[in-house]
């Protein structure tokens, strides 16, 4: 698959380019009103919307391309999901432009719907197949109401995602960063540190020896890294009940945290065979008693993206750290692929052509906000909730892949997400839109897809660019002036949906 590799740099503008240290050297600096650090999906929200409302941004990542875990991780879908409207939706509209970009899917087998006079063999997991007759709408349901029937009739009907094309995603995104004229994006960048006076970063430094001084901040890195720089307090693993006073949390807290998962592609050949097995990889599974199931889900031009869920337990990933992690998950994915072929013929009928560079990882730090969204939110649902600075929706019932927590069913209406977990602690001009928000770590399962962490960067970027137009820090933005805002921007803040905004979302 081809990379992407267009990096758009930034260059020190401004009055005072340059400022000495201790050494008595320069160092170049970079100005701007609003830093984000992170160009995953949070960091492109949050830059996109600042920079849609006249911010002057820049947007530091380290890789070579933006889209972060769903782009070079490989989890190309986006799930079923409440709320996810507004910037989502304005970026489906632009890959659906462009061919075999993006396509809306529909549950397909299933090892759990096998029916022995229909079905050959129980299928390895879930299947998902590109459905040209569903819409966007379609996609922004994962809750099952009470009165709803569930099992595999609802499923097929109410249960709707997107598969796109990673270069396609990481290109458009670029695109539309560019597009605004106010956004400056450095690749091939990493955070370094920051550097903190009175609960304010005052400036970051970055890899390519540049401060990048701001006024505003945004960590969008996925493990917290600029706000555990600037001293902000953070939470790892499973919290015990008795800590947030959540049902389904265990009596005790661990270090656990939600599994990894490395995924592959595979694409069509036109003689079926099986791949052999590199020297050293057993055709057995090493790792677990069998090997794990998998959703498979069809990209439009035909290949498969394959998720092992997991590749590797959570607290194994925390062990081995992440490049020993990585190697070991790759002999896996191998092992795996091998085992498919060998048990299910139909793929027989594909080859790899592609084993994601970084592991999707769920769950990692979280940074302790002004707010710690809890299960008890979750449970309670958005018309239950008593915030008044709700800033988006979401829906997805609590996911610890790994079972490190006991489980439960999916919910019945969407809840909302509170500013103030976006607001670290005591932090004045910074804010985390990323999965390190304040979330529990019960939470952080259902809280964390791709989607919607764009919608927790659109909050905060637009937080941001009232901050400025206010003359105010962070937290001191007015929630119901944020709220509006958003409003404005076709978010979707109540449920059910407001008869304007399908209105809209049905303009696609």
């Amino acid at each position: 698959m081809r990379t992407i590799t267009i990096i758009i740099t930034c260059l020190a503008i401004a009055s005072g380019c340059s400022t000495g240290n201790k050494t008595g050297t320069s160092v170049p600096v970079i100005r701007c009103e609003l830093a984000v650090i992170g160009g995953g999906s949070g960091g492109f929200g949050a830059a996109l919307a600042a920079a849609q409302l006249g911010m002057d941004v820049v947007l530091v990542e380290k890789a070579d391309c933006l889209g972060g875990t769903s782009v070079r991780s490989g989890v190309n879908c986006w799930e079923m999901a409440a709320g996810t409207t507004g910037i989502p939706f304005d970026l489906y509209k632009r890959l659906k432009q462009q061919t075999n970009a993006i396509g809306i899917y529909s549950f397909g087998r299933h090892g759990s719907w096998f029916n022995p006079t229909l079905d050959p063999y129980r299928y390895p997991g879930g299947e998902t197949i590109i459905d040209p007759a569903r819409r966007y709408l379609d996609t922004l349901q994962r809750y099952r109401p009470p009165e709803m029937v569930k099992g595999e009739a609802f499923s097929r009907k109410y249960w709707h995602g997107l598969t796109f094309e990673p270069d396609a995603m990481a290109q458009t995104m670029l695109v539309m960063l560019k597009e605004t004229g106010h956004c400056r994006v450095l690749l091939n960048t990493s955070f370094i540190s920051a550097q903190v006076k009175n609960n304010r970063i005052e400036s970051v430094k970055l890899s390519n020896g540049k401060n990048l001084v701001a006024t505003y901040y945004i960590d969008t890195t996925g493990d917290g890294l600029v706000c555990t720089s600037a001293g902000c307090q953070a939470m790892m693993g499973q919290e015990s009940r008795e800590t947030f006073g959540e049902p389904h949390a265990p009596s005790n807290a661990s270090r656990r945290v939600n599994g990894i998962s490395l995924i592959y592609r595979v694409t069509p050949i036109h003689n079926p065979s099986i791949e052999p097995l590199p020297a050293g990889i057993t055709n057995m599974c090493w790792w677990t008693k069998k090997f794990p199931s998998a959703h498979n889900n069809h990209y439009p031009n035909g290949d498969l993206n394959i998720n092992t869920l997991p590749t590797m337990d959570g607290a194994e990933f925390l062990q081995r750290g992440y490049h020993d992690a990585m190697e070991e998950c790759n002999r896996r994915v191998l092992a795996h692929w091998h085992y498919l072929q060998s048990n299910y013929p139909e793929f027989q009928k594909f080859k790899i052509c592609w084993i994601a560079p970084s592991l999707g990882i769920r769950e990692s730090r979280r940074i302790t906000g002004e707010y710690v969204l809890t299960e008890n939110d979750l449970l309670a649902g958005v018309n239950g909730q008593k915030h008044p600075d709700i800033i988006c929706l979401a829906d997805h019932a609590m996911d610890t892949h790994g079972g490190h927590a006991r489980g439960i069913s999916d919910l019945p209406e969407p809840y909302g997400v509170p500013y103030r977990c976006l607001i670290p602690k005591g932090q004045r001009n910074l804010l985390v839109a990323c999965r390190a928000s304040s979330f529990s770590s019960l939470a952080a399962s259902s809280c964390r897809l791709s989607r919607m962490m764009i919608q927790l960067g659109q909050a905060a970027g637009t937080a941001a660019a009232l901050a400025k137009e206010l003359k105010v820090d962070l937290p001191d933005v007015p929630a119901e002036r944020l709220r509006n805002s958003l409003r404005q921007q076709h978010v979707q803040l109540e449920h059910p949906m407001p008869t304007d905004l399908r209105t809209y979302l049905q303009l696609e």
